[in-house]
């Protein structure tokens, strides 16, 4: 039964995060929101550990489709970056700034990157692409994600220093218009790098948040080196190009793992 503490723990972190929102906040919305990502992912964990081979797959589905369809479409509720900026302005402690400080800046301080690889409704699509497996070198051009991170603050800045009407409508259509372009960007470079997670190395304004957390990372992928044969399968399937058997937080693209697990499954040995 020891192989299944992963899942348990996972369920457990996010049943202990459901039940103190639910309270402090006197809302039962919060113990459905996180029960249900917390037992999505447990399963996922689950049928990953029962090697079922679409077992993130589904994580991705259940998570990513709920927050995008349910809590973006219909609830308005914008969980995009631009809806925590907004929440932030307005000093209230609800959806978006909830779900940031959870999954993205305190969060990944336990599990990194695990957002990107299991919930992220953006890769959710992407990762259905053809391009699993980067076929070329990583480009030089991250920067640009701090171009995108500042787009969206000072977007919400200027809508709230204008003191501009109906406000809470132009989140939702920036909702909206910020996932398309989010889609629409995601594949072109998908098919132009001939990789499915361009987006989340290049322009993604999120990891601004998520790289300096889950360098502490506790979660984190360790090879173990009396095992390891130095096939190099897992750095070669590895969609974000880390240098997978180097065990130092300070490995190559460490702060880029999405916890997707490719690089265990490849491996011939069970070294990781």
């Amino acid at each position: 039964m020891k192989k299944y503490t992963l899942p348990a723990m996972m369920l457990l972190i996010f049943e202990t995060v459901a039940v103190t929102l639910w309270l402090a906040k006197d809302n039962l919305f919060y113990l459905f929101n996180f029960s249900y990502i917390g037992i999505s992912i447990s399963l996922g964990l689950f049928l990953f550990i029962r090697k079922y081979p679409y077992a993130r797959r589904i994580v991705q589905l259940l998570v990513g489709s709920y927050m995008l369809i349910y809590l973006g479409l219909i609830c308005n509720e914008n969980m995009q970056i631009e809806g925590f900026w907004y929440y932030l302005f307005t000093g209230v402690f609800e959806a978006a700034t909830i779900h940031y400080a959870v999954a993205k800046i305190f969060g990944p301080l336990l599990f990194g990157r695990g957002w990107c690889g299991f919930a992220c409704w953006t890769a959710m699509v992407l990762d259905f692409l053809p391009y699993k497996t980067p076929k070329g070198d990583r480009k030089n051009i991250g920067w640009i994600r701090y171009i995108t991170f500042a787009a969206s603050l000072v977007f919400v800045a200027a809508l709230f220093f204008s003191h501009v009407g109906n406000i809470e409508k132009i989140m939702f259509w920036a909702f909206i218009i910020g996932n398309l372009l989010y889609y629409g960007i995601g594949i072109a470079l998908a098919y132009v790098f001939k990789d499915n997670r361009a987006f989340c190395k290049y322009i993604c304004p999120i990891t601004i948040f998520l790289k300096p957390m889950s360098y502490f990372s506790l979660a984190r992928i360790k090879c173990d080196k009396s095992k390891c044969i130095s096939c190099g399968k897992c750095e070669r399937i590895c969609p974000m190009n880390v240098k997978i058997t180097d065990n130092s937080r300070k490995r190559e693209n460490g702060t880029e793992c999405i916890l997707c697990m490719e690089c265990k499954r490849a491996c011939p040995k069970d070294a990781l």
